[in-house]
């Protein structure tokens, strides 16, 4: 009785959110699951499993999680290659994750992308756009149409900082702070665009330059889940209210390289020392140990229940065959009937 009423407790900044103990041990499950089945990715990568480029959100778990979980129901979000904790929260299978990696027919692109650009997700996801900005101007526009409809929901769009070097970037953001549209931008500031450093990239701070457009922003530690959540959760809540969009910067680090192709030889070695102790996987499980929402054999428990989500997944979509190329041209073009 006594531990569960500290549990109950808990972190005050939790509790400031809203959030319960069985939140916080979700959004650790969440993040724990991303973070898990990258590192069997990785490992299926090396392994010449993998048919496309691999891209991984190390690091970044915090972002994609944290935010994602402040949505409703009738929210959607476009996310890109470092959020795949987002699209589990949003209610993606797992098991699309992998079969869509190792080109199988169980995929929602029925095997003809190795990577991760997964459609057919439902109505909470936008699809994914490769071309870096342009989920932005898309995002503004699923913001404007609930405004025209006259629907209370938020659309989420997730972005790294390069993307503010785009085009698309400023029609999109310009366009929802004219328009005042439900729209919350999720920036993970990882220091690099590729190999080229922030410094290289902008002078003074990211938040700072939302000013431009008249659109609340702030910067805040993209490291700590509860932050993200937090911010997010004001961010979504100011939208919902007609009250605009926002921008938030997550400052983190990518911890490795832009894919893994990449070996990242022109990141500081230093930097990756500076940030390594602020894992935010690490930090969080630390931190619900430290304030008894988990004891240690939960957390192992946790771990090996989720690390066989992991592999139940994998045996699915192995068990999955490759796409048929007598089939390459169905589902190319709209056929006036929904392609199963």
């Amino acid at each position: 009785m006594t531990e569960r009423r500290k549990s109950a407790a808990a972190p005050r900044a939790a509790v400031s959110a809203g959030l319960t103990a069985d939140d916080l041990r979700t959004l650790y499950r969440y993040m724990l699951l991303q973070r898990l089945a990258e590192d069997r990715i990785v490992k299926l990568y090396q392994q010449g499993a993998v048919v496309g480029a691999c891209f991984t959100g190390y690091g970044h778990e915090a972002i994609a999680v944290g935010a994602a979980y402040t949505l409703g129901p009738q929210d959607v979000a476009s996310t890109l290659h470092r959020d795949l904790g987002a699209r589990l929260v949003l209610g993606m299978p797992i098991g699309y994750y992998f079969a869509n990696f190792l080109g199988r027919i169980g995929s929602p692109t029925r095997g003809r992308e190795g990577n991760l650009h997964i459609g057919g997700l439902g109505p909470r996801i936008l699809l994914h756009i490769d071309h870096i900005g342009a989920s932005i101007p898309v995002a503004a526009g699923a913001a404007l149409a609930f405004v025209v409809r006259r629907e209370a929901r938020v659309a989420m769009a997730f972005c790294g900082e390069g993307t503010l070097a785009t085009g698309e970037f400023h029609e999109g953001a310009n366009l929802a702070a004219v328009l005042r549209l439900p729209l919350v931008i999720v920036c993970w500031n990882n220091q690099f665009a590729y190999s080229t450093p922030v410094h290289r990239e902008v002078t003074g701070p990211i938040a700072d330059r939302m000013a431009g457009y008249g659109m609340a922003s702030c910067s805040i530690d993209g490291n700590d889940v509860l932050a993200v959540h937090d911010a997010a959760r004001r961010a979504v809540d100011r939208a919902r209210a007609g009250e605009g969009p926002s921008f938030l910067e997550c400052r983190t680090m990518r911890m490795r390289g832009h894919s893994e192709a990449d070996d990242a030889s022109y990141v500081p070695k230093a930097l990756l020392d500076e940030w390594r102790p602020r894992d935010p996987v690490k930090r969080f499980e630390d931190h619900l140990v430290e304030t008894r929402v988990l004891t240690t054999d939960q957390v192992e428990a946790l771990r090996g229940a989720v690390l066989a989500e992991v592999d139940e997944a994998q045996a699915w979509a192995e068990a999955s065959p490759p796409p048929d190329p007598s089939e390459v041209e169905r589902g190319v073009y709209c056929e006036g009937r929904p392609w199963p």
